[in-house]
């Protein structure tokens, strides 16, 4: 019974995925070959100038990762917070920067990845803090606002599931 609710979960998580854009579904493989160290980003996913840039600034954004993995503070708790909302926004503002995450679902996707379903109730703060920035053009600022569910962003509790599907790149050629 266990497998069944495990297996229907993942089903889930591929149907999430799907539903995204593939320009959404790419930046996230992509990211998450930066920020888990998968895969040698340059090589896989830059195919001119332009984009061999956005992954180097990637790389220098996603340095935080680590150590946001390691502070996460506890939710009934006020030590911490700052620091590790301060450096989660940078680099949330950083990927909605990029014009590539198009909603909050998209985000949620990418973030319980890098950093773990601990980091779920800390993400609709993130998400609308770094949305609301000046950085981000206002025209965007409100599609990304919108994006995010009375549900999500009212939620008395989040599960503590890890996620079971990681998106990978898929070799054309070997598929």
């Amino acid at each position: 019974m266990a497998n069944l609710a495990s297996a229907s979960l993942t089903i889930a998580e591929l149907r999430e995925f799907a539903s995204f854009s593939p320009c959404e579904q790419r930046y996230i493989k992509r990211s998450l070959d930066i920020g888990l160290g998968r895969r040698d980003a340059f090589k896989l996913w830059a195919r001119d100038a332009d984009e061999s840039a956005a992954i180097r600034r990637q790389y220098v954004a996603y340095q935080d990762l680590k150590g946001l993995r390691d502070v996460l503070p506890d939710e009934a708790e006020f030590d911490g917070v700052e620091a590790f909302m301060g450096r989660l926004m940078l680099v949330t503002a950083f990927d909605l920067s990029q014009g590539r995450i198009a909603c909050f679902s998209s985000y949620r996707f990418l973030y319980e990845r890098l950093l773990g379903p601990d980091v779920r109730p800390w993400l609709p703060s993130a998400f609308c803090g770094a949305a609301a920035l000046p950085q981000i053009h206002p025209s965007r600022r409100k599609v990304l606002l919108q994006s995010i569910s009375e549900a999500a962003a009212t939620a008395p509790g989040w599960s503590a599931r890890t996620p079971s599907f990681y998106p990978e790149w898929v070799d054309k050629e070997a598929a």
